[in-house]
């Protein structure tokens, strides 16, 4: 009898740690989940400003990128997000915005991590140049003309993917230490493994300050076919959702942020 007993125990206790470890696992992958990535642009700054090729270069924020950072914090308050991680590409403009922003919308007591693999592409020799050097041989072989304001970039984006840019850029560059896309897309991929593994421990909402290059290039690798040309303008918000096993680009250079956050204090 006693041994009767002793079996029944023992698989009562095997039941109950099993369902523990059963809602354990259940709750682990709720929060996975619901993590968001918060993709932003960095604000603008001295080269933005003075039309000159900024990859890995870096300048500082001018008063309006700093201001219009402020502007995003407050929006994102005010919309009260939280985030429960933070991540910024190692080149000062970036740093300079997350901050900015980490601090306009209450999330200062979050952990800043810098990581080079979040960078801008590397332009090479052509760093510091003016854009149209760059640019004006790959837009006129499609018969387009380049200009500061862009105009005709959505017209080269249907003739020319990300792939084919940064692959052009590294050819056309004289002095052969221009990103080619599959080195761009390596050390991304490398640095969006971090991002995701440390952010799946806990899910919710994750801040990623980062380029205007960069962000489509992370939107391919996470959610592929997602991007399609869209203006990625200064602070924007790029927004990334993860459900049930699947990267979904939600929204593509998104100001929202920025007339809530103009609409307060």
């Amino acid at each position: 009898m006693k041994k009767y007993l002793k079996i029944i125990v023992w698989g009562v206790a095997i039941f109950i740690v099993a369902g523990c470890s059963n809602q354990k696992d259940s709750v682990s992958k709720e929060k996975v989940e619901d993590t968001t990535l918060y993709l932003v642009r960095h604000g603008k700054t001295m080269f933005n400003t003075t039309g000159q090729v900024q990859g890995w270069s870096d300048t500082p924020l001018t008063d309006e990128g700093q201001k219009v950072a402020e502007l995003l914090g407050k929006g994102l308050r005010e919309e009260q997000i939280q985030f429960d991680h933070a991540y910024s590409s190692d080149l000062g403009r970036a740093i300079s915005t997350a901050n900015i922003i980490l601090k306009t919308s209450d999330n200062q007591k979050i952990e800043l991590n810098t990581l080079s693999g979040l960078r801008e592409w590397g332009y090479g020799g052509y760093e510091g140049r003016n854009n149209a050097d760059m640019w004006t041989p790959i837009f006129e072989q499609y018969g387009l003309t380049f200009d500061e304001e862009w105009s005709q970039y959505p017209k080269l984006m249907e003739k020319m993917d990300d792939e084919a840019i940064a692959n052009e850029i590294a050819k056309n560059d004289e002095t052969g230490t221009a990103e080619s896309y599959q080195e761009i897309v390596t050390r991304s991929k490398k640095a969006m493994d971090q991002v995701i593994k440390e952010a799946s421990e806990t899910g919710g909402n994750v801040l990623i300050v980062s380029h205007g290059s960069e962000i489509p290039t992370i939107l391919e690798i996470l959610a592929p076919g997602s991007y399609k040309g869209e203006d990625i303008g200064n602070c924007s918000v790029t927004k990334i959702v993860y459900k049930e096993g699947v990267y979904t680009g939600e929204s593509i250079g998104d100001t929202h942020f920025l007339e809530n956050g103009n609409n307060k204090d």
